[in-house]
């Protein structure tokens, strides 16, 4: 039995199911080459029936997720839909009205799902569907919260836990605790979108002028350049009440977003970034501490996309009550195609628990990626019988590579096998990856992997879960700063991706740099794209990626590749 799952809004794709396994998931982005892809995900679902080779029609059970009045609304006129995405991502002037439309949108937030909004969705993409051939096939819907918990629950291994949502919004709701045991997901409780941490910080990022939904990292990165102060002295502080495990925001989005931009105009920015980052760890972290108070959980796990601040669940990690954690790599948005297929699956067949690796994209064999070398002039290739090793000579030598492997990795990071990788201990490397490959700003830090067995050694590491999917920010220990120059932000903290046998390659590496000058296995490992575009995805996208950015040194599976004019 296959079952489908899709995701046609922000950060749109598709997941594909056989039997109770998980064969393939990936984004649109990837293929549209559109980073955030909203468009209905067309491409991810014909990679995906191409992977497995089947047909459309091979398929009869397919579940998309979300049909909150917005989302309706934008499947009825795409138009609205792509006009946002521009805004958004700041491809147009700055409009006129800009205000009026931020406050369509926030007295929009909390409109959920209204009478008629499924079936209008679900006619609109069952359309979709018999255009590409499906047939006869089940459509299943999937409430956006119960999506995101399936990701957390299904994938995390644990059999008890807790089970936390955090996001934006999606179907009236901003988050969902659940309990996950005896093979059972139950909710719990639910959070309004009106009371929503993921909003409040989404108009923090726009209004200091970055990209709502997708710069929301950069603020928490600039916190750290603020000079410290008590939360008593935030600004923010009486945004939220927490009473117990209820969340409530004291203001209106729309209010809200009033609010800070009054803030905002006399402080640095800096300072805003910190208070915002203080104020969401500070909620969150309490609020995570009360539910495991109150419904006795010791093991928690989570998805949505506040959960993609690593500072925050550096601080829930910390709690004393906490005893093991499992954050779905995929947190946001982009993971509730799979989370639609997962619970799709778990109500039909009772199913669980699945073995979750986050190597799920496509993947380009030995012949195809000798065609696309010899396809283009003004590159050096041979097939390297050590491409581990020779690797980890050209890092060691202060040189940073080009380093792409096997399939695809599923989610916002580069796990080893769509990186550029260089020394984790080089003063220089970080400004010329930045300057000219990266392209970013200077205060954003670059993320270390490490062999699992290194992580005692250079982490104030616990043994409450290894984090094999960079989503967690861990203390580095001081005497271990001399290794860790360029990936360390300046709190010294690190988020790193600890490596074991699910990447053999990836390890192999990473044990050679251990035998090399720095004595550890460890190195910086950087997403495979230029900022604001997508990750690469096939062999054709990293040597463009290649080529624009005049990288000298690349591995591609077993081929070593040298840009003639690339810099030394």
């Amino acid at each position: 039995m296959y079952i489908l799952g899709l995701w046609d809004g922000h950060d749109s794709g598709a997941a594909l199911l056989r039997d109770g396994e998980i064969v393939f998931a990936a984004n649109e982005e990837r293929f549209t080459k559109r980073k955030l892809e909203v468009n209905f995900p067309y491409n991810a679902i014909y990679a995906a029936l191409k992977y497995e080779g089947i047909k459309p029609t091979d398929v009869e059970e397919i579940a998309f997720s979300t049909t909150e009045f917005t989302k309706t609304l934008e499947r009825i006129f795409p138009p609205m839909k792509e006009i946002y995405y521009q805004f958004r991502r700041r491809k147009i002037p700055k409009p006129r009205f800009e205000d009026f439309r931020h406050n369509i949108k926030y007295s929009l937030t909390g409109v959920g799902i209204l009478p008629m909004c499924g079936s209008i969705s679900s006619s609109i993409i069952s359309k979709k569907l018999r255009h590409m051939g499906f047939r006869k096939f089940r459509l299943h819907i999937v409430e956006h919260h119960a999506a995101h918990a399936a990701t957390a629950a299904f994938t995390s291994q644990f059999d008890r836990a807790m089970v936390l949502t955090l996001d934006g919004l999606g179907d009236g709701l901003s988050g969902s605790v659940s309990s996950l045991e005896n093979g059972k997901i139950e909710r719990l409780m639910s959070i309004r979108a009106r009371d929503s941490a993921g909003i409040f910080f989404e108009q923090i990022t726009n209004i200091l002028g970055f990209r709502e939904l997708e710069d929301e990292g950069k603020v928490m990165a600039m916190a750290d350049y603020s000079y410290p102060f008590p939360f008593e002295e935030n600004k923010f502080k009486d945004f939220f009440v927490l009473e117990g495990t209820k969340l409530t925001a004291k203001y209106s989005p729309l209010r809200q977003f009033k609010l800070i931009q009054k803030i905002a105009w006399q402080m640095p920015r800096e300072q805003v970034a910190y208070m915002a980052q203080q104020m969401m760890e500070r909620v969150v972290s309490k609020l995570a501490s009360n539910l495991i108070d109150k419904y006795g959980f010791k093991d928690v796990v989570f998805a949505g996309g506040v959960m993609s601040n690593i500072k925050t669940n550096m601080e829930i990690r910390n709690l004393d009550a906490l005893e093991h954690w499992y954050i779905f790599p995929h947190m946001g948005d982009g993971g509730i195609a799979l989370g639609a297929a997962l619970q799709t699956n778990y109500l039909m067949t009772g199913r669980s628990k699945y073995k979750f690796s986050a190597y799920l994209g496509p993947e380009y064999d030995h012949e195809t990626i000798e065609k696309e070398l010899k396809g283009t002039k003004g590159i050096l290739f041979s097939e390297d019988s050590d491409p581990e090793g020779h690797a980890a000579e050209l890092i060691g030598s202060d040189k940073y590579i080009f380093w792409f492997q096997g399939r695809m990795e599923y989610g916002p990071r580069a796990l080893g096998n769509r990186s550029i990788l260089a020394r984790s201990d080089s003063d220089g490397v970080k400004d010329r990856l930045n300057l000219y490959v990266k392209k970013r700003e200077w205060f954003q830090p670059f993320a270390p992997s490490m062999l699992e067995s290194e992580a005692p050694r250079l982490l104030e590491y616990d043994s409450k879960g290894a984090d094999k999917f960079m989503t967690m920010a861990y203390k580095v220990r001081d005497d271990a700063r001399p290794l860790t120059k360029s990936v360390v932000q300046i709190d010294g903290t690190a988020r790193p991706q600890m490596v074991a046998g699910e990447n053999p390659r990836y390890m192999k590496l990473l044990e050679r740099l251990g035998r090399g000058k720095t004595g550890a296995g460890l190195v910086l490992n950087t997403s495979f794209n230029i900022h604001g575009k997508p990750i690469v995805m096939s062999p054709a996208d990293a040597i463009a990626t290649m080529r624009e950015t005049k990288t000298r040194y690349m591995f591609v599976g077993n081929y070593f590749v040298e840009n003639r004019s690339g810099l030394k």
